[in-house]
């Protein structure tokens, strides 16, 4: 089970192009919204999550936590507890986090970044406390995966996908979707 969390202001593509391409690839994944079950993005598109944060059962059985970027949306999942514990859980059992656009301040905050290479949208380099800094657009370092933004959400959910089921899973839904 990989849960999404979902914060009102995010990047709606960011947020659903992972949860697509994860499903697509046989990968069970929860949104969680962030103070209720409808969401609504940064472009005002409404989503409804799948569960309320209130019913959020915790990591134990989670394969990992996937944080989209977007303003506000980044400031309300980093203002979320359980968003911040769940991440911090998951990195520390080896789980997977990705986080995408602005997403990764909250993993630099959360110190999940040292001594990692990260990348996110480019203003934002500066909230990667502690980590190497890349050119890429998406970046995987072991347990954490992060994406510089809305333009390679593809690909962000492609390096998910990878890291959760194989390269192979990954490049047989890569080509279903006749991506580059």
């Amino acid at each position: 089970m990989v849960y999404v969390f979902l914060a009102n202001g995010l990047e709606e593509i960011e947020a659903l192009t992972p949860v697509d391409i994860l499903r697509r690839g046989g990968v069970d994944v929860v949104t969680v919204g962030i103070g209720g079950k409808t969401i609504t993005g940064s472009h005002h598109i409404s989503i409804c999550a799948d569960i309320a944060d209130s019913e959020f059962p915790g990591t134990a059985e989670a394969e990992g936590v996937v944080l989209p970027g977007g303003m506000p949306g980044t400031l309300n999942l980093e203002a979320s507890p359980i968003v911040c514990e769940a991440a911090k859980a998951c990195a520390a059992d080896g789980k997977i986090v990705g986080a995408i656009c602005a997403a990764p301040s909250v993993l630099g905050h959360l110190g999940l970044l040292q001594g990692k290479k990260a990348v996110c949208y480019p203003s934002f380099e500066g909230e990667l406390k502690g980590s190497v800094p890349t050119d890429d657009f998406v970046c995987t370092d072991g347990n954490i995966i992060t994406a510089k933004g809305m333009g390679v959400s593809v690909d962000f959910g492609l390096a998910l996908l990878s890291a959760l089921r194989g390269e192979a899973v990954a490049a047989k839904v890569k080509a279903s979707i006749q991506c580059r």
